[in-house]
């Protein structure tokens, strides 16, 4: 990023107020240029008044655009107007690395500051030491609050939930949840619903604060309660509580216990970040890109992307083992290793399309409610359809360019089974891998590259080996 700013002078960068945003809503090389002089000459009162209309998430792209060096002087200059909830919005190396490279006592008071969930999330990947010594100089609630928090799974609601919530009885009536509410200091920063509880803490219903504001006072809280609750509890995955959101249109969720009890509460904003999260590593996956970011070095990325070429590099020799059986046939008729691209990236791309509709419908689990054959049948059907109307045009032009209708016929029914083959195959490596419990997103890529090289090359070698006499 920093090399591809314009080269603006530091004089008007100073004087001229910078554009914010670019046309796209993101912060504009221009703003990010602007930072940069008074983070070097220590500019305190320059850099916040850019940075103080900021939102977290802006101040977040903000900090990796910057250099390793800048980014910690940035917070350093920044001082107690540093908020934290910024550390939630940058990934999770650069967060350890900001954090690592801090005061001990800055990031306690600024961990402080926090909603217990954020806190979470700015402390759950430090090393353990770190942590404890952040924790031990919290005060008693907070640190009761966030280990608690800590000590449920990985990816978890309880790591996602707040523990800051409004829980009230419902014999109380609606004068006094509302002097509750303006008389108790200690609230959330925003909710959106009271949780309704028994004697035993259960949450029994929820009463929007809609519906709260526009009861009388006299009103029971038992008479507005919507008793229609979605509770989940602290150890389910963050995916299956997105889901619920996802389908039942939540925007705020009571957290239990394994006894029931209320211990917290997820709103639509974390579940915004799973979402994202998820889909995210999804896509990493498909790619062999495993966990790297954006701000990571170049040494990183090179070390964890190695291992999925190495992996491609095998499957590529078994495809060449493949074409090495009909190296008298190619020699024969040169214009089959002109047409071999065409047949194996037709395969590829056909299983790459069935492939990640599958692992979608598995991630969503859309597919739960059909059988498994179904979805084989369906990528059969359109691997057959689209393997035609592909075959036609390619094997028309392939007779056309070398004056060889049988060779066009060739290839045509080649790419017709190839692609059958792919779109089959697409749809069955994913499903076999869930049943097994692998993540399918991991290992369908290069499973189905191994598979859509070596049926296409055998198939189209085969079949004009014997269609031409060569074998």
């Amino acid at each position: 990023m920093a090399d591809s700013l314009p080269d603006t002078n530091e004089r008007e960068l100073r004087l001229d107020p910078p554009i914010v945003r670019d046309n796209r809503g993101d912060l504009s090389l221009h703003f990010i240029a602007s930072v940069r002089p008074a983070i070097r000459t220590g500019d305190v009162a320059r850099l916040k008044g850019l940075v103080a209309p900021l939102h977290a998430a802006d101040v977040g792209d903000l900090l990796e655009a910057l250099g390793p060096d800048e980014r910690t002087e940035f917070v350093r200059l920044l001082g107690d107007d540093f908020d934290f909830a910024v550390l939630t919005e940058v990934d999770d190396k650069l967060r350890a690395r900001l954090i690592a490279a801090l005061p001990v006592a800055s990031v306690v008071e600024g961990v402080r500051r926090l909603d217990s969930d954020d806190a979470v999330t700015v402390l759950e990947d430090l090393p353990t030491e770190e942590r404890e010594a952040i924790l031990r100089q919290l005060p008693l609630v907070d640190r009761t609050a966030v280990a608690r928090s800590l000590e449920y799974p990985e990816d978890s609601a309880g790591r996602l939930m707040q523990t800051e919530f409004i829980a009230v009885p419902p014999f109380w009536d609606v004068g006094r949840a509302i002097d509750y509410m303006r008389e108790e200091d200690d609230l959330p920063t925003e909710f959106y619903r009271l949780i309704v509880v028994d004697a035993g803490f259960h949450p029994v219903g929820s009463v929007a604060l809609d519906r709260l504001l526009r009861s009388k006072r006299p009103v029971l809280i038992s008479d507005i309660t919507d008793s229609e609750i979605k509770a989940v509890k602290a150890v389910d995955d963050q995916e299956d509580v997105a889901r619920l959101f996802e389908r039942y249109n939540l925007v705020t969720a009571p957290v239990v216990d394994t006894d029931g009890r209320l211990v917290g509460v997820i709103t639509v904003d974390d579940i915004v970040d799973v979402i994202e999260e998820e889909a995210d590593e999804d896509i990493r996956r498909l790619g062999g890109v495993g966990d790297e970011e954006a701000t990571d070095a170049v040494g990183y990325v090179a070390r964890s992307r190695i291992p999925w070429l190495l992996i491609n590099v095998l499957t590529g020799f078994l495809a060449a083992a493949v074409i090495g059986l009909f190296d008298g046939t190619i020699e024969q008729m040169v214009a089959l290793a002109v047409l071999m691209p065409i047949v194996a990236s037709m395969g590829g791309n056909a299983g790459t399309q069935a492939m990640t509709v599958t692992v979608r419908a598995i991630a969503t689990r859309d597919i739960a409610a059909r059988s498994a054959y179904r979805v084989i049948g369906r990528e059969a059907m359109v691997g057959l359809i689209n393997g035609v109307a592909v075959a036609l045009c390619v094997g028309l032009g392939a007779g056309l360019w070398f004056a060889s209708p049988a060779l066009g016929v060739v290839i045509a029914v080649a790419l017709i089974l190839n692609i059958v083959v792919a779109g089959v195959v697409g749809a069955l490596i994913p499903l076999a891998l869930d049943t097994m419990k692998i993540d399918p997103a991991v290992a369908s890529g290069v499973i189905l590259t191994a598979i859509t090289d070596v049926t296409g090359f055998f198939v189209f070698l085969g079949l004009a080996g014997w269609w031409f006499g060569f074998l």
